[in-house]
């Protein structure tokens, strides 16, 4: 049995302002050429469809084409499971309808974890994969708030609670892998040793939501991970794996290759386990240096792999304020229309010692490119620069929560 594993997708994502619709639709097209290539029977998709709780028109147009398309395929079942970006019901909403399309969504988590065992057979109806489908588990999902509990002890618990929401399914399993039928799980939480970038947004606060490789149990064929966007293992172990997302979604990716994952199982057992690279279709650049660097770069930039326009960050380094650098900027940006846009330009690093209080409000004062989290932080640090802001901050990352599940409600 044939299976791929991908995730993140952020159907619907802004960078900036500008949509990466076309990127959707290029990497979407060639997931189901690969399928039909690499002659792939299930499909793992491990959360975060959309980019938001609320996906726009042109997001669900995206989602339901694909499905349309991917059901005249080779692939015989489809599973898709919610992240902290999706509305658990967003997602649910067409689970039944799609069930019978065989595809499963399993959108949050339900007051009956079996109901998240999902059994694929093959065409004589026999079992041939056992999919633990385990979306993105929310506070509430796994942990009773205690009144005054500390924040290690919180912590403590949630981790707890993730381990034991896995370690439940053991029992219902071995039957199964008794009678050499692969099992797979999958999930959509941060694991312990994996590297994030910048624009996951973190699900809980510090080490909140970690648990470690050893904690997945042993009767897992693979486990299928989902929120970080680079590609890797956990903790060097072979079978747990994020495939990260299909496109670079912020600045801090782009040197990451985008990848999804080929599984081939055999008698029972997890026997191949390879990477496909995934075409990149527009390119995320960061420019950085002096002006005179920066100007070079731009100048011998070629974008000709690509079939859309690059999108530029620019970071300068000057040793003064220069009043006609926009000027000096855009001259150089206009001999390269066709192949760049400047996305972002950040405010300069002035490299001396002392700067104007003007000029540091200025680097402060870039907040489209900040989460709430980080400007929460900011001002912590602001106001009480001695202080441990670890408590602070994560009682308002819970606050955030609470707030996004009442808009979903």
């Amino acid at each position: 049995m044939r299976v791929l594993h991908t995730s993140d997708w952020h159907l619907g994502q802004r960078l900036v302002t500008l949509e990466r619709t076309e990127e959707h639709q290029h990497f979407l097209d060639w997931l189901l050429q690969t399928i039909e290539q690499e002659q792939v029977e299930v499909l793992l998709m491990a959360g975060d469809v959309f980019d938001t709780g609320a996906p726009s028109n042109t997001a669900f147009k995206l989602y339901y084409d694909f499905l349309q398309k991917v059901c005249d395929t080779c692939c015989r079942h489809i599973v898709f499971i919610g992240g902290n970006h999706d509305s658990v019901s967003t997602l649910n909403a067409p689970k039944d309808l799609l069930a019978c399309m065989n595809i499963r969504v399993i959108g949050g988590a339900t007051p009956d974890p079996l109901d998240e065992l999902i059994v694929l057979n093959d065409a004589a109806g026999k079992p041939e994969l056992i999919v633990c489908a385990v979306p993105f588990l929310r506070d509430r999902d796994i942990r009773l708030s205690v009144p005054g509990e500390s924040y290690e002890e919180r912590e403590a618990r949630l981790k707890q609670g993730i381990a034991d929401h896995y370690a439940q399914f053991v029992p219902h399993v071995q039957p199964y892998k008794s009678a050499g039928v692969p099992v797979v799980a999958m999930g959509h939480l941060f694991a312990a040793g994996g590297t994030a970038s910048e624009s996951e947004k973190e699900i809980h606060v510090g080490n909140l939501g970690q648990i470690g490789a050893d904690q997945f149990p042993k009767e897992f064929d693979y486990v299928a991970l989902g929120h970080l966007h680079r590609p890797q293992q956990v903790n060097k172990a072979h079978h747990i794996r994020y495939s990260g997302s299909p496109i670079p979604l912020s600045f801090s990716e782009v040197t990451d290759n985008k990848v999804v994952f080929i599984l081939d199982f055999e008698a029972g057992k997890l026997a191949d386990l390879r990477e496909l690279a995934i075409p990149v279709c527009r390119k995320l650049v960061r420019f950085k240096g002096d002006l005179e660097k920066v100007k070079q770069q731009i100048a011998v930039y070629d974008n000709s792999n690509y079939s859309l326009p690059a999108w530029a960050e620019i970071q300068l380094e000057l040793d003064a304020p220069l009043p006609d650098l926009n000027q000096q900027l855009e001259e150089v940006l206009q001999l390269k229309k066709d192949e760049l846009h400047l996305l972002i330009h950040r405010p300069p690093i002035i490299k001396r010692e002392r700067q104007t209080l003007e000029q540091q409000v200025q680097e402060e004062a870039d907040l489209h490119t900040l989460k709430e989290n980080e400007v929460f932080l900011k001002r912590c640090q602001s106001a009480f620069p001695e202080s441990d802001h670890s408590e602070l901050v994560a009682s308002f990352s819970e606050l955030l929560e609470l707030m996004r599940q009442e808009v979903e409600s």
